[in-house]
């Protein structure tokens, strides 16, 4: 994996922690600074290459579904130090539960390889005959570890997840994402976007309020795919960061078995998954981007 650029030093703001793509810092006030920075993460390594403006797109485009969703979020302020104005937030400090929650609509990614194998996704059976990019008849709750940086994240049964929070905060974690994931399907679904999957983060108040935190429903966090050009049985056109995954796999001569890094994305990489996340973000919002 490579190493982690050194984090932006802020006045007033302590530096915490840096992982694939946000670096984390605690202000005088006590609360956080996350900061999106423009890295670029696949199969478990940070690439040498950075996408430009990747960071304010990802902030932009959490800050507008954090306005749209009807529940709880980490968000205070988006008032932030000079240093990194439009790719940060302050948020609260809160207890974040150690479970990736991922809502599947769509089959692919690891999921289809779990099916592959098994005819079972983290331990839910599927019915015969589904292949890349089919659509399940309902959405699924498809829980993950959180792994360390460099680590890869690992696909867990729903009751590994009531062994690791207890059997009343698994239940609400699963019903908040499925009813998230529907609602934000539906939005991108008028949009002329499937939501094929996504990945929530969650975190508990003092008092016990669960809320939602970190980045939400971004390309970096789920596959979005053109509407009009989606087709069961192939790779599916994307939004996402599913550009630089294809081309790592397929054009660029890497094998992503070796250990070795893997080499810089080329201009025409950069630039294409660059327009598909601003091209995600003003079909989704509406707005007009600006870097």
């Amino acid at each position: 994996m490579t190493t982690l650029p050194q984090a932006v030093e802020i006045p007033g703001a302590k530096h915490l922690h840096s992982g694939k793509v946000r670096d984390l810092y605690e202000l005088e006030s006590g609360d956080l600074l996350m900061v999106a920075s423009d890295r670029m993460s696949a199969f478990d390594w940070i690439l040498s290459t950075p996408i430009p403006d990747k960071g304010k797109v990802l902030t932009a485009m959490s800050l507008w579904w954090f306005e749209q969703l009807g529940v709880p979020n980490h968000i205070i302020s988006t008032d932030v130090p000079a240093e990194v104005a439009g790719r940060a937030v302050v948020c609260e400090k809160l207890e974040m539960f150690p479970v990736e929650c991922v809502a599947r609509g769509y089959l692919s990614g690891s999921g289809l390889l779990d099916y592959n194998a098994t005819g079972e996704v983290c331990g839910i059976p599927l019915g015969a005959g589904l292949v890349e990019g089919s659509r399940l008849d309902e959405p699924i709750f498809t829980p993950a570890t959180k792994a360390d940086l460099g680590e890869h994240d690992e696909n867990v049964s729903y009751d590994a997840v009531v062994a690791t929070v207890g059997a009343e905060t698994a239940d609400t974690l699963r019903k908040l994402t499925l009813d998230l994931y529907r609602e934000a399907h539906d939005r991108a679904e008028q949009c002329g976007i499937i939501l094929a999957d996504t990945k929530f983060e969650f975190g508990a108040r003092a008092d016990g309020t669960i809320v939602l935190a970190d980045e939400v429903l971004t390309p970096d966090s789920s596959r979005f795919w053109p509407a009009d050009q989606w087709q069961p049985g192939r790779q599916q056109p994307s939004y996402d960061k599913q550009i630089v995954r294809d081309w790592l796999q397929f054009e660029s001569g890497w094998d992503r078995h070796s250990g070795e890094a893997p080499p810089p994305l080329s201009d025409e990489v950069i630039e294409r998954t660059r327009s598909a996340y601003i091209d995600a973000y003003e079909r989704l919002t509406g707005r007009t981007f600006t870097s």
